[in-house]
Formats: structure tokens, sequence, C-alpha cells
């Protein structure tokens, strides 16, 4: 069974956070630089939301308000939905379907250990898959 401490070793724990009281835009343009569709907002280590591209859509493009002067407290999903290290990949997937978001903190005795996304654990899936099949193809092959 695979993990989301596993998939943490394979991905890393970079975690890129955001002040709530910092401009909408600075999030953007942090998630641009850093490749990334999703920020955790924290004040020190305290988590307090998620800030993607889909709320910036919804949140501020669709209501016409300004990147520059909303700040994204105003805006951050919460509250947060946090997984734990141990928790499956499987167990993950369905919580993201259930509740419709596309990234979970993974939070590991009251600290952030990492983030992991909907394609994160699709690729983990696909590579299962994989291994499966070639482990079914040697079989029948020998």
């Amino acid at each position: 069974m695979n993990t989301i401490r596993r998939l943490l070793n394979d991905k890393g724990d970079q975690v890129w956070s955001v002040s709530p009281s910092a401009s909408v835009l600075d999030a953007i343009r942090l998630m641009a630089e850093k490749g990334i569709g999703a920020l955790v907002v924290a004040n020190g280590d305290q988590l307090l939301g998620v800030i993607s591209e889909r709320d910036y859509a919804r949140q501020v493009i669709l209501k016409g308000r300004a990147s520059n002067s909303t700040q994204v407290s105003e805006i951050m999903s919460s509250p947060v939905h946090t997984v734990g290290p141990d928790d499956s990949v499987q167990e993950c997937l369905a919580l993201m379907t259930q509740k419709r978001i596309r990234h979970l903190p993974v939070v590991e005795h009251g600290r952030l250990a990492g983030v992991v996304s909907i394609g994160d654990l699709v690729r983990v899936i696909i590579d299962e898959q994989k291994f499966t099949i070639e482990q079914l193809t040697a079989y029948v092959n020998s």
C-alpha cells in the first residue's frame, strides 16, 4: 500500500506558504514563480487555509475584485482538510473527490510535513498500475 509518507519521500516535502495578510496578487505571483497551483496560508506555524488558482478565479476574477487590494484571507479555502503521512493514497484520493478539493496539506505531530495534489496521487496510482501490468506481462511471457 502506498502511503503519503512514501509519496513525500519521492516528491519532497517543500511547502510554499503565504501570509493571510498578503495580497492575492503576491500569492498568484509566487504560484507562477514556483510552478504550483496552490499555497498554504499560514501565520507562523499555524495552518489557516489554502489559496489556489481556483479560489483566485472564482473569488477575484469572476467577482471583479482587484488582485492587489484583496487579501489572501478574504478568498482562501478554510477550514483546511488535512491528512497524515501514514494515510493511504487511495484514502486521500477519496477525500479529495468527496470534498471536491485538489490539494491536501500533510500534518504530522502538529507540524506541516508537506502538501499533495490530486496530480501527485494520480501519478502514484498510474505508476502502481504500470508496475502491475509489467509483472503480469513478465509472468505470462515466462
